[in-house]
């Protein structure tokens, strides 16, 4: 890293990045990319000591995480699913507003008797007792998952990483239920999943996150000021 260069990472794609794009845009800082969009590097005008990387959410958590970003923007979901000592290198300065989703347990409509995770923690035991398998949980959040489902007392289950559509998993034979972070709630109704009553995980939103390792100069100061408006 070279020194006094303050490091601020972007997500490199999506509704977040276009929004958080409008806050450099509202505090007149000029974004300039030699090749475009698609340029995973970048700057600011006027402000030779500042590089922006362009890059996915997740990984600027974990750059953070590393003191190789000093600052960065990402959803609350992924810096809260990151390991802990992760997440104990990092601050969050301000969250947005914008970006809102909510990380939840969902099972398929035709379980009628299932309606909350107490019904669930039921039905994770019967898989065990008569199938002698482990209820699948398919999640691109294991920790925040497994977590939370500890906490409610349900412990026969097994996480199923999902790398795709998470909420075709249970109607492809690979898992019985999901966790998924949604906006409306919409997708997973249309994919006949129901959201379990006290199902809610987390509630994320756009977050502005500092490495609590970056030098605190006036000028990283200064831009965190203007960023958090």
């Amino acid at each position: 890293m070279i020194k006094n260069m303050i490091n601020i990472g972007i997500p490199s794609k999506g509704r977040l990045r276009k929004d958080i794009l409008k806050i450099f845009k509202k505090n007149k800082l000029d974004l300039v990319s030699e090749r475009g969009e698609r340029d995973l590097l970048g700057s600011i005008k006027n402000l030779s000591n500042v590089k922006i990387l362009y890059l996915h959410a997740r990984e600027i958590v974990e750059r953070l995480g590393d003191g190789s970003l000093d600052l960065g923007f990402s959803g609350y979901d992924l810096l809260k699913e990151s390991e802990i000592n992760i997440q104990n290198k990092i601050s969050v300065i301000k969250k947005y507003g914008f970006g809102k989703a909510t990380l939840v347990v969902a099972i398929p409509d035709p379980w009628i008797d299932v309606q909350t995770v107490a019904d669930l923690e039921e039905i994770a035991f019967e898989f065990k007792d008569k199938k002698k398998k482990r209820l699948r949980v398919a999640t691109k959040y294991p920790n925040l998952t497994r977590e939370f489902l500890f906490s409610k007392g349900v412990t026969q289950f097994k996480l199923v990483s999902s790398l795709g559509a998470t909420e075709a998993y249970p109607f492809t034979g690979s898992s019985e239920i999901v966790t998924d972070i949604t906006s409306t709630g919409e997708t997973l109704r249309a994919n006949n999943l129901r959201i379990l009553k006290d199902g809610e995980i987390l509630k994320s939103e756009a977050c502005l996150i500092i490495s609590k390792s970056s030098p605190k100069s006036n000028a990283l100061k200064k831009l965190v000021k203007l960023l958090s408006k």
